[in-house]
């Protein structure tokens, strides 16, 4: 059944800096290319990263790999700071105004093309949500904004049939994107991230509230990948029993 196509693919070359949205991607086993595949490490909580819980500010940097999508190596990481400097993910610098502005000892961390492991995602391998869904939770919200970075999704899909929250019904569906296949795995249950804007950095938790009180803190699909290839915004989505 045709549901819809791609109306958005976003990826997060550094978890928790802003994502970048691409035209076409590869969906790897662990998720999408590069996904969350460099991050920074808390060495205050060992085995923990660093992330927007801690410090929101960290949304305002904005990550993008410079170059072609290699299984070999990385492309080289960007970050555009919130003063508009570009520098490497791992400059000197870069990294001493993060440790600065969050009271936090930080190390780089750099997974390969084809292993990022899931504890740098910390959950499924990809993460969905509906046009038709994030109108509804504006609409809830009352809000004359939602950007729905946000919500830091993978895939925003544009649906066939305007139907708010349908998703709800897609768990253990299997979902075809050309040659790509993804099984609906679960609700995502939201956290605090939601409440930062992506842009400004500040935060606001009635966002956090409407979820918990219309959607039981659910907002958004995580799928599993089952097969992998190309994805492309604009393919068609399908799902089957």
């Amino acid at each position: 059944m045709l549901i819809g196509h791609i109306r958005e693919i976003v990826r997060y070359p550094v978890k928790s800096f802003h994502g970048e949205s691409v035209n076409k991607t590869n969906v790897m086993n662990y998720g999408l290319y590069g996904d969350r595949s460099h991050a920074y490490l808390d060495k205050s909580r060992p085995g923990k990263y660093l992330t927007i819980t801690q410090f929101p500010e960290m949304v305002r940097y904005k990550a993008e790999f410079r170059g072609e999508e290699d299984l070999n190596k990385f492309p080289p990481v960007r970050i555009t700071a919130p003063d508009g400097k570009q520098v490497p993910w791992d400059d000197g610098q870069l990294i001493k105004e993060i440790e600065e502005h969050s009271f936090a000892e930080i190390t780089p961390v750099q997974y390969r093309p084809i292993h990022v492991p899931e504890g740098a995602i910390e959950e499924e391998n990809i993460l969905v949500v509906t046009d038709a869904s994030l109108k509804k939770m504006k609409e809830l919200w009352g809000k004359e904004k939602l950007d729905f970075q946000r919500f830091r999704p993978n895939l925003v899909l544009s649906l066939v049939k305007d139907e708010p929250f349908m998703e709800d019904q897609w768990f253990e569906k299997t979902m075809k994107i050309g040659n790509v296949e993804l099984k609906v795995k679960r609700h995502c249950e939201r956290c605090m991230i939601i409440t930062v804007d992506p842009e400004s950095g500040e935060r606001d938790p009635s966002l956090h509230k409407k979820v918990i009180s219309e959607r039981n803190n659910h907002f958004g699909v995580y799928a599993a990948v089952l097969k992998t290839g190309e994805i492309a915004a604009g393919d068609k989505v399908y799902l089957f029993e």
